[in-house]
């Protein structure tokens, strides 16, 4: 039996798993957390974790992969897909794959069989976080950086980002200058608000604008 360690925030996602899980007896869930640290104080000998990009205590995806593959421990992401820029970041980290939650649930659990038996899992959205955007160089935001871009980008002037957020106006063009500067050096200007609005559509913080329909 294939031993399935789960990192969630929602209880309902676990037990959607466990359900899934009822007809294969070759897998179960041994154990669940919210966080990777938490999961691995447990200390249980796992043969696979599932792991959400987002988690409430603000890691970044290549930091938890980074993490887990330091205890010896293999992931696939099981998430909403929604966000490119983190599949990316889990992807370029070495997870064995990427599947979305909406999958069918002979889907779910043939990926999580072949990767609980150590083998990649290709979708389309694990292959195109590899290969899609190769000119594009990873910039590494704090969540409360990532937070302040957004507003900022989608229009927001940096007072109203301030009240929004519980900063100061001073702390938000601090960060504002810092994050300029990580996309300059990165070799993606961000000079501008616009150019910041294309750097935030770029790495997922922001919806791909939509044509108006005619």
């Amino acid at each position: 039996m294939r031993k399935v360690g789960v990192i969630e925030d929602h209880s309902s996602v676990v037990l959607g798993l466990r359900a899934m899980m009822a007809d294969h007896p070759h897998l179960e869930v041994v154990a669940t957390a919210g966080t990777v640290t938490d999961l691995l104080a447990q200390g249980l000998d796992l043969d696979l974790v599932l792991l959400d990009l987002r988690l409430s205590d603000g890691s970044s995806p290549s930091a938890n992969v980074e993490q887990l593959r330091a205890a010896g421990l293999e992931a696939l992401v099981f998430t909403g897909a929604e966000n490119p820029y983190l599949v990316r970041q889990a992807a370029k980290a070495g997870v064995l794959g990427v599947v979305r939650k909406s999958e069918p649930t002979d889907v779910v659990v043939a990926a999580i069989s072949a990767a609980a038996e150590g083998r990649q899992v290709v979708t389309t959205e694990w292959a195109a976080a590899i290969d899609g955007d190769p000119g594009l160089a990873d910039v590494e935001l704090s969540p409360r950086q990532r937070d302040v871009l957004a507003l900022y980008a989608s229009g927001e002037q940096a007072d109203r980002v301030a009240r929004m957020t519980g900063l100061s106006p001073n702390t938000v063009n601090d960060y504002l200058a810092r994050i300029r500067v990580k996309y300059a050096q990165a070799g993606r200007p961000a000079g501008s608000k616009v150019e910041l609005y294309q750097r935030a559509v770029e790495d997922g913080l922001l919806p791909m604008p939509e044509h108006p329909r005619r």
